[in-house]
């Protein structure tokens, strides 16, 4: 079987649940088959296979994220890397990498999941970034996604407003402030710790954005020079640029995947679908479970483990990826809950709180 071949039948799947069906035991056979070939294929993945002797439910154990940090996760040549997507934020001198030769998997995936989670209802919109641009953060896979976002999604006017290293304070100001003058939505995008830089340089002023105005955070609640809760972001967010908080959505994405999961109350809002508790959606080309770090089975309903995803446009690399995130699973998706005790520092919050001098 060649990876082409492979390729193109996960590239039939994504489009086939790219509009929210599901269909796990498709999923699961692909999954299978992909973690097998990469077993094979993928070097530090065959070593670390070989040490772990433990088969939850039959299926090959996920590799841990440190991995990334300490060797190169990938089944070809260096000389055939598109792209290399790296952590920012990590205490020690190692950054972790993600290799990848193609990235039609990842683009395919990160359009179908944002078309579904944060533009349900509007096909162009005005974008502002509060995130360094892909020229100025080549190796962050975040910055290579809002590109596209722009291209997919933003209108003529959309733009960075934080550049240079620094959040162009003016720039937002006149972004937010034409908005609310010509009353045309606007969706803003970045991490949870520009948001909090964006909070303290705008003092007093507050914002009524325009009805079908949005926000995507991403990026976890801890920085170095702060930390805040994730019920307090969402208040300090609504407050300051008086979107309603159900209009207010978290992305969780990491280096070493290629797929997104993003919270459902924006698309509910949008259709006009009743509330629920806050979530995480799992695109149906993903499968994310919290899993008991001692037996690697999964948790029980409710119970909180640490969080394994298993994503199908992972294919140049690991599908299988074990996370130092606590989570819990939910009826239709998880709650993540924050970082292992004793996990590594890490994460484009950090990153964008050192960078903004945190």
């Amino acid at each position: 079987m060649s990876c082409q071949d492979l390729r193109e039948r996960i590239e039939r799947f994504i489009d086939g649940v790219s509009g929210g069906e599901r269909d796990d035991a498709t999923r699961d056979a692909l999954l299978a088959e992909l973690a097998s070939v990469q077993a094979e294929r993928v070097e530090p993945y065959r070593r670390f296979l070989a040490a772990e002797r433990r088969r939850p439910h039959g299926r090959l154990p996920a590799l841990p994220t440190d991995a990334f940090r300490f060797t190169r996760v990938a089944a070809h040549d260096p000389s055939q890397d598109l792209r290399v997507f790296r952590t920012s934020g990590t205490t020690s001198a190692e950054r972790g990498s993600h290799p990848l030769r193609d990235l039609s998997l990842y683009d395919r995936g990160a359009k179908a999941a944002a078309s579904y989670a944060l533009f349900p209802d509007a096909p162009r919109l005005r974008l502002v970034v509060l995130a360094p641009s892909e020229a100025e953060a080549p190796d962050s896979s975040l910055s290579y996604m809002l590109a596209r976002f722009l291209h997919w999604f933003g209108d003529d006017e959309s733009e960075y407003v934080l550049r240079g290293g620094a959040l162009q304070v003016d720039a937002l100001r006149q972004a937010l402030a034409k908005a609310t003058s010509v009353r045309k939505p606007v969706a803003l995008l970045g991490t949870s710790f520009a948001f909090v830089h964006a909070q303290d340089a705008l003092g007093e002023q507050r914002f009524v954005l325009p009805p079908g105005s949005r926000i995507m955070q991403t990026g976890g609640f801890k920085g170095r020079s702060r930390s805040i809760e994730p019920a307090a972001m969402l208040q300090m967010l609504s407050a300051r640029f008086g979107i309603a908080s159900d209009w207010i959505v978290q992305e969780y994405g990491m280096t070493e995947l290629s797929s997104q999961l993003y919270e459902t109350t924006l698309r509910r809002a949008a259709l006009g679908e009743a509330s629920t508790e806050r979530h995480l959606w799992v695109p149906g080309w993903v499968r994310a479970e919290p899993i008991d770090p001692e037996t690697l089975q999964p948790t029980a309903a409710g119970e909180v483990g640490l969080l394994r995803i298993d994503d199908l446009a992972n294919l140049d690399g690991v599908c299988a990826i074990q996370t130092s995130d606590l989570a819990r699973r939910v009826q239709a998706g998880v709650v993540v809950l924050g970082r292992a005790a004793d996990a590594a520092v890490r994460g484009c919050s950090i990153g964008a709180d050192e960078l903004l001098g945190g």
